[in-house]
């Protein structure tokens, strides 16, 4: 399945006295990159919500392999994984301008109802497009 990214500039806000990212915004990161990925098949989030549909993170694995640092414009990817009835599994990768790969991480998002926050299958209108569009 085809890999998806956004370029991040790293603000001074993201960065620890020492001008490192801090590592919770790393799963900030990640998380825009899946956002803008549905963005690009036209699933807005704000619309699913409206229909009590959320995606939520059930289990993250993540690695931090080495640092970003304030000012870098970094590349924040996702590629799907795995897609199941009421989750979807990612690959995320954050990478410097050189290429070189500063997180890995793996990401379980769960289908959920917004007002009972119990899962849920996925649409099959939005799995189809995720799955077509990947």
């Amino acid at each position: 399945m085809s890999k998806f990214s956004i370029k991040v500039r790293v603000y001074y806000e993201d960065t620890d006295a020492g001008g490192i990212v801090y590592n919770a915004n790393y799963i900030k990161f990640l998380e825009r990159a899946r956002t803008e990925w549905l963005r690009s098949f036209s699933i807005q989030q704000d619309e699913l919500m409206k229909q009590d549909v959320a995606f939520v993170v059930k289990h993250l694995d993540i690695d931090f392999v080495a640092p970003a640092k304030f000012n870098e414009l970094i590349d924040v990817s996702c590629e799907l994984k795995k897609a199941g009835a009421a989750s979807i599994i990612f690959s995320q990768t954050v990478s410097d301008s050189s290429g070189r790969v500063l997180v890995e991480a793996e990401v379980k998002i769960a289908c959920v109802s917004l007002s009972a926050m119990k899962p849920i299958a996925i649409p099959d209108s939005i799995k189809e497009v995720m799955i077509r569009g990947s």
